[in-house]
């Protein structure tokens, strides 16, 4: 358990260095991501702040208004609104960029329960080792 959960959070790594994800500068960043300002995204808590960095953006563009606020706008009538279709594809790729960083956080937070867990059965297979041997 501890080799695989190590060889899929490896997995997990690789393909968000694979995708290229650099966060802002700090001065575009709230205080409590300045930290990652400029840096590569690399880990699962790293998805997860760049998901929080989106949400932001997001929220910001669509003044707070979720993906299906802003479809029920154009399904209700102003959908020939130019400005509020490009609104609507605005939101829907921010939620399904967002969706993606956390579901590799959550795959990341899986690993570490794997190693985890991987760990306490072998200290748990040690210790019955140790008491046949006593």
């Amino acid at each position: 358990m501890i080799v695989r959960g190590l060889v899929a959070r490896g997995e997990i790594r690789q393909e968000l260095f694979d995708q290229k994800i650099v966060f802002p500068a700090a001065g575009s960043l709230p205080a409590n991501l300045a930290r990652y300002a400029r840096a590569r995204v690399r880990s699962g808590v790293e998805a997860r702040a760049f998901a929080d960095v989106i949400a932001a953006n997001v929220a910001g563009a669509t003044a707070g208004r979720s993906y299906a606020e802003i479809a029920e706008e154009c399904r209700s009538g102003a959908g020939g609104d130019a400005q509020l279709v490009r609104l609507r594809e605005t939101a829907f790729v921010g939620q399904l960029l967002r969706a993606s960083l956390l579901g590799a956080y959550q795959a990341w937070l899986v690993t570490t329960l794997v190693v985890g867990l991987g760990g306490l059965f072998a200290l748990i297979g040690v210790g019955f080792i140790a008491l046949a041997w006593s």
